[in-house]
């Protein structure tokens, strides 16, 4: 409907090229900091190398930013989709698409949240000894 609306004018055009042009911009920012951040993290654990840590604090350190890294990226991923499709390819089929794409993300992000936090994200953390 938006579209079809839009699109029929030359000034629409530009606008829903800009509307790419963005949505494209945001995916290549996810993936520009879940590079940035997993190379960083990377970097940082193998100077931890010589320094007074412990093996596993070193490794635990690492995945948590990883994690939080590939969190952050998804997120801004699921927000690059959600431009596309509600602003480009508002058909049935392409909102089937983003819904289980939020859906996989969704999940994916669950489990990263898991592995940082130690808990599932309904739950409240569990108190230390």
């Amino acid at each position: 409907m938006f579209y079809s609306l839009i699109a029929s004018s030359p000034a629409g055009e530009i606008v829903l090229e800009w509307i790419d042009l963005a949505s494209l911009a945001i995916e290549v920012l996810a993936v520009a900091i879940i590079v940035i951040s997993i190379t960083f993290a990377t970097v940082r654990y193998v100077y931890q190398k010589f320094m007074p840590l412990s093996e596993g604090d070193r490794y635990q350190r690492y995945r948590h930013s990883v994690a939080g890294s590939l969190l952050l990226g998804l997120e801004i991923l699921v927000a690059a989709d959600v431009i596309r499709t509600v602003a480009l390819e508002a058909t049935l089929q392409s909102v089937a698409v983003l819904g289980l794409l939020v859906l996989i993300r969704t999940f994916l992000s669950w489990s990263l949240v898991v592995e940082i936090e130690g808990h599932w994200p309904w739950k409240p953390k569990p108190k230390e000894d």
